[in-house]
Parts: structure tokens; C-alpha cells; sequence
């Protein structure tokens, strides 16, 4: 009964968590060090998608996670990616991925603004050396206060945002390090209404030069 009550007071809220723990796999392919750290708070209606992999096929492990709706959402994301690893000794790679989400949802129906506006701003980093790329852009902007921060070199990527915005922003990113890989990071996103949001994405480590298109 304990239990019954418990879940009913966090579907009353909205409330939702989960946690997608490290597992430990013997598996083959390129290696892939990566990080994000994410927070979102949005008024309006918003439709995104993650996608984190660190192996082909049946290997390694997955995990998909997505909003789409109009509402209230307050959400944070964290995930730790490591694929390809391991040691002279052994000969073999290792495999594990840590992902956790927070998030408040709230229903509320959304209306576009009549009147539209041409104001727009859009910026795109690319990284071919480790294979990361990352995008942002603004469009029927009525307030706009962005702060991007790229940092790359050849072996390291580090793209930092923080934007807060009234009007429409599509954000995207991929991390691939060569044609013949899997996507080890593929996230595309577009907010409407009010946005506020902070995202830090970090990839470490060479590999094949690739040609990445912005999302």
C-alpha cells in the first residue's frame, strides 16, 4: 500500500528520475570519452531527442531519451560515455555509460505569438579531428542573452552554453569519431516559447578526420 501511495504522489507531481547504471562489456571499435551536463527550463512546447552508443549492432549498450509537448519543463541530464578502452595487457575494450535524468513536467497548452519577428543568430563549432560538431541557432527572436564558449585542439572538443531565450532555439550535436562508427552522442532539439538552458559537452580523444554537418 506503502509502495501504491508513493508512486501515485509522483505521477500527481510529475515528477520523474531514473538512473541507467555502469556495466562493464568486452566489445571492439574506436575509442570514445564523453560527458554531458545539461540543464533546460521551458514554457512553451519543446520536442527533443538523445541518443547515447558506444558500440555497433548488439554491442556495447543504448539509451534513447526524448520530450515532445507543450508545457512546463524543468530537466537536467547527466551522462558519461566510454567506449573502445582498455589495456595492453588484456587486448580487449571495455564498455560503460552512466546516464541520469531529473525532470519536473507539467502540462499547459501553448500558443504562438501572432506577431513574428526577423531577428535571428546562429552559430555552428566543428571539430573534425575528434569528430564532434555542435549547433545552435535563433529564430523569431523577441529577447535573446546567449553565452557559447568553444574550446577545441586535436584531441579534445569542449562546447559550453548558456542561452536564455524568448522565441524559437534548435540546438544539435553529434560525436562520431570516424564514417565507419556509431553516433556515440546524437542530440537534436527545438524549444519554443521561453527557454533557459545550460549545456556542457565534452569529447577527449583523436580519430579519424571526418566531415561532420551541422544538425
Amino acid at each position: 500500500m506503502r509502495k501504491l501511495l508513493a508512486l501515485l504522489l509522483m505521477m500527481t507531481f510529475g515528477i520523474m528520475a531514473f538512473a541507467f547504471t555502469p556495466t562493464t562489456m568486452i566489445a571492439s571499435g574506436s575509442g570514445v570519452n564523453f560527458t554531458e551536463h545539461s540543464w533546460i527550463y521551458n514554457n512553451g512546447y519543446m520536442d527533443d531527442m538523445r541518443i547515447y552508443q558506444n558500440e555497433k549492432g548488439f554491442h556495447g549498450q543504448k539509451l534513447v531519451t526524448g520530450t515532445r509537448g507543450s508545457g512546463i519543463v524543468s530537466r537536467t541530464i547527466d551522462a558519461e560515455v566510454y567506449g573502445g578502452y582498455g589495456t595492453a595487457d588484456d587486448g580487449v575494450d571495455y564498455n560503460s555509460m552512466e546516464v541520469s535524468e531529473w525532470g519536473v513536467f507539467q502540462y499547459k497548452p501553448y500558443t504562438p505569438p501572432t506577431t513574428q519577428s526577423d531577428l535571428r543568430n546562429a552559430l555552428c563549432a566543428k571539430n573534425y579531428q575528434v569528430g564532434s560538431v555542435y549547433s545552435e541557432s535563433y529564430s523569431n527572436i523577441r529577447d535573446l542573452i546567449k553565452d557559447t564558449t568553444a574550446m577545441q585542439d586535436n584531441n579534445a572538443s569542449v562546447y559550453s552554453a548558456h542561452s536564455e531565450v524568448e522565441g524559437t532555439a534548435k540546438i544539435g550535436a553529434r560525436v562520431q569519431r570516424s564514417s565507419s562508427s556509431v553516433p556515440a552522442y546524437y542530440m537534436s532539439g527545438t524549444y519554443m516559447g521561453y527557454t533557459n538552458m545550460h549545456l556542457s559537452i565534452e569529447t577527449v580523444g583523436n580519430g579519424s578526420v571526418l566531415t561532420l554537418p551541422c544538425p
